[in-house]
C-alpha cells in the first residue's frame, strides 16, 4: 500500500534516524493491559490515553476523555491528528524530546528493557474551549517483535493546567515496576530547580506521593517502615518549600520531576 502523504507527521523524522529500533512492518497487534499500566502512570487531573501502532503511526483503543477534552466530534486515527492539537511553538521541543529520549535509551542500554521505562514531557494542547492549556505526556512501550524492535506503545495525555502553565523543558525517563531507573535532562538551560536536589529514594517516594498514596501505603510497598516513610515525606515538603501536597505536585511538575 502506497504511503498517504496526508498521514506524514514530524516525530517520524525524528524516528527515521533510529531504523534499528522501530518496525516498519504493519502487523496486527493485540491490545495491552492498559488498565494496569494506567496504575504505573501519574494522572493527577483530567486525562486520556491510546494505543499508538508504530508502524503506521494509527491509533486505537482511546479513552473516551480525548473526545470532550479537545473537542473532537470522532476519535483520531492517526498520530498526525493527535500532534496537530500540540501549539505550534511547542513543536520543536516534542520533536527534540523524543530524541532526547532516544539517544538516553542507547546510552543506558535501555532498549533492552524497554517495557520497563516510562518516557514524560509537558507541551500545550488545543482544548475544547479553543484555547491552549498545559499537558503532561506519558509513554510506556508495551510491545516488541523477536528482534527487539518497538511494535506498540501506550501514550497517556494529562491536563495540568490546574498545576501550571509553564513548561520546564525537562525530559524524564523513569523506571516503573521494580525499576529504579531515573534520567532527568533538560532542554533549555537556566531552569530554577531545587537547590537541595531530592535523592533517588525521595524522588521514589514522591512519586507515589504524586498517585495519593499516604504514608502507610508507602511504607508497604517499598518495604520500609512507617515512620521512615513519613520522614521522607516530611524531608521532601521541607526540601522543595512546599505548605502542602498540592503546592509539592505543582513545583515538582515545573522542575522536571515527574
Amino acid at each position: 500500500m502506497e504511503k498517504n502523504a496526508s498521514q506524514d507527521h514530524v516525530l517520524q523524522k525524528v524516528w527515521n534516524g533510529y531504523s534499528d529500533f522501530f518496525n516498519n512492518k504493519k502487523q496486527i497487534l493485540a491490545s495491552p493491559p492498559i488498565e494496569k499500566l494506567i496504575a504505573d502512570m501519574f494522572s493527577v487531573g483530567r486525562f486520556y490515553y491510546y494505543v499508538l501502532n508504530i508502524t503506521d503511526s494509527t491509533l486505537t483503543n482511546h479513552h473516551e476523555n480525548i473526545l470532550a477534552m479537545h473537542g473532537l466530534k470522532k476519535y483520531p486515527l492517526h498520530l498526525k491528528e493527535v500532534l496537530d492539537l500540540v501549539h505550534p511553538d511547542d513543536m520543536d521541543f516534542v520533536m527534540e524530546a523524543e530524541r532526547m529520549c532516544l539517544e538516553k535509551m542507547l546510552e543506558i542500554d535501555g532498549f533492552a528493557y524497554q517495557q520497563e521505562l516510562k518516557s514524560s514531557y509537558c507541551f500545550r494542547m488545543k482544548t475544547e474551549k479553543g484555547n491552549y492549556e498545559m499537558f503532561h505526556h506519558q509513554a510506556i512501550h508495551t510491545l516488541k517483535d523477536k528482534e527487539g524492535k518497538l511494535l506498540q506503545a501506550v501514550n497517556i495525555h494529562t491536563n495540568i493546567s490546574h498545576f501550571t502553565q509553564e513548561n520546564s523543558y525537562t525530559v524524564l525517563i523513569s523506571g516503573i515496576g521494580n525499576r529504579k531507573d531515573f534520567h532527568q535532562m533538560h532542554y533549555q538551560k537556566g531552569k530554577i530547580l531545587p537547590q537541595n536536589k531530592l535523592t533517588k529514594r525521595e524522588v521514589e517516594v514522591l512519586g507515589y506521593i504524586a498517585k495519593g498514596y499516604s504514608a502507610s501505603q508507602i511504607s508497604k510497598v517499598l518495604n520500609i517502615s512507617f515512620y521512615t516513610a513519613r520522614t521522607h515525606r516530611k524531608n521532601i515538603l521541607q526540601k522543595t518549600e512546599s505548605k502542602n501536597l498540592l503546592e509539592l505536585v505543582k513545583k515538582c511538575f515545573l522542575w522536571g520531576y515527574l
